[in-house]
């Protein structure tokens, strides 16, 4: 950590050093919103999952101009945009009396997430690059990890639907921990535009390459739709299909589900850097191939607590799915949006990492449409069934990819070569 600290240039410092009180806020609110809507706010369920939903759908449609805009006018640009959206959409929730209200606050926020994943991750590409773009990705990770399940503790004992007034404060604190990035971009990063720098020659101007050209190359095409399937899989199930299973066949309790995300959390900010030491200089579509099989494990895992219900193993068997499953979270999270930058030029990261983006937000809402559908006819067994079979498409597709790119954007150690397929454009 201290050779990864001192290699880091002093915006990649900033970046770092405030990740985990700036999603401390997100963490308050995520795992109580849909809480509020309905037992505070008094809205029937199925209006709450439906406002709930505005989040990743209009996430979903922006991420598309989101990226084209970060390419023409800088992450940052859109990076102060996007979290002025979450600020007011978080203050506007607080006192949100109707679902009118409420409606136009998740709209603000569904606006930052869909904007915000293309500007930040085009942001770290501009500060860092090579083998410490990884390293930055993955330990990026663990620290929002461990902000947003901090939070999630705080928010649990905080939060009282007897107490109106408390998530008010939560939905506040949300928008307060907005100021953090704003004050970086605004003051020590105020230089770090991120903007996109097209060619001296002219050939590819930013408003010249659109997503189509983007993605007739082979590489992204494969690496979006191992993220759709990653995320399918993966997240896609975390709110919905992991709970619905874990209550309905495993039949344990909302305790034990609650442990189960807390060993989760724990396991990825504990082992996230020692597992970046471990795929260092490693081919990054082996790594897919790792997380993968312990995916695989990990829905196998479920899959017995389903077998016997209500009890010790049954617990057991949830708990240590989430833990198994965390551990292909660690291999995932540094190796996808590093290759995505690395195929990228200056000019297309915005876009490039849209496109990721996309990928992220169908699958995560997809997952829990398929979960929602199978657990509710008492599919449970094909529910563990097509989830094991993702994780074989996962390894497939990496194969496939591993084809068309080449040895440095696989993560393997910089030497000179030819341009390949896999090469940026």
């Amino acid at each position: 950590m201290r050779a990864f600290w001192g290699a880091l240039p002093t915006e990649g410092r900033w970046l770092l050093s405030t990740v985990a009180i700036q999603t401390l806020g997100r963490g308050l609110t995520l795992p109580f919103t849909l809480i509020y809507l309905h037992e505070v706010r008094g809205f029937d369920l199925g209006l709450s999952g439906t406002l709930m939903a505005l989040i990743a759908v209009v996430g979903f449609l922006v991420t598309g101009p989101g990226g084209a805009l970060t390419d023409r006018y800088g992450a940052r640009a859109v990076l102060l945009t996007g979290t002025a959206a979450m600020i007011a959409g978080n203050v506007l929730l607080a006192f949100a009396t109707t679902p009118a209200l409420a409606a136009a606050a998740l709209v603000l926020i569904g606006f930052n997430f869909g904007v915000s994943w293309p500007g930040f991750n085009a942001l770290i590409a501009s500060v860092v690059s090579g083998e410490l773009r990884q390293q930055y990705f993955g330990i990026n990770f663990a620290l929002v990890n461990l902000g947003i399940g901090v939070g999630g503790v705080v928010g649990g004992l905080f939060a009282d639907v007897g107490r109106p007034a408390t998530f008010t404060t939560i939905f506040l604190a949300d928008a307060a921990s907005g100021l953090i990035p704003m004050a970086l971009l605004l003051g020590p990063l105020r230089h770090v535009h991120g903007r996109a720098a097209a060619p001296a020659d002219g050939s590819a101007a930013p408003a010249t390459v659109g997503y189509l050209a983007i993605l007739r190359e082979p590489a992204v095409r494969w690496l979006t739709l191992l993220t759709f399937v990653g995320t399918f899989i993966g997240y896609g199930q975390h709110e919905a299909g992991f709970p619905g299973f874990a209550r309905q066949a495993a039949e344990v309790s909302t305790r034990t589900i609650g442990l189960a995300f807390a060993v989760n959390t724990a396991i990825i900010v504990v082992l996230q850097f020692a597992v970046l030491s471990r795929i260092s200089g490693r081919r990054r579509t082996r790594v897919m191939l790792v997380m993968a099989a312990t995916w695989a494990v990990s829905w196998a895992l479920l899959g017995l607590a389903g077998l016997a219900p209500g009890g010790l193993a049954a617990a057991t068997g949830v708990i240590a799915f989430m833990g198994v499953f965390a551990l292909g979270e660690t291999l995932l999270q540094p190796t996808v949006p590093a290759m995505s930058n690395d195929l990228a030029s200056d000019h297309t990261r915005g876009r490039y990492n849209a496109l990721t983006a996309a990928a992220f937000q169908g699958g995560a809402i997809a997952g829990p449409v398929v979960a929602g559908f199978l657990l509710q006819h008492d599919l449970s067994a094909v529910y563990i069934g097509l989830m094991v079979l993702g994780c074989a498409a996962i390894a497939v597709v990496a194969r496939v990819l591993e084809r068309h790119v080449s040895p440095t954007v696989n993560g393997m150690p910089s030497e000179p070569a030819a341009l390949g397929e896999g090469s940026p454009a």
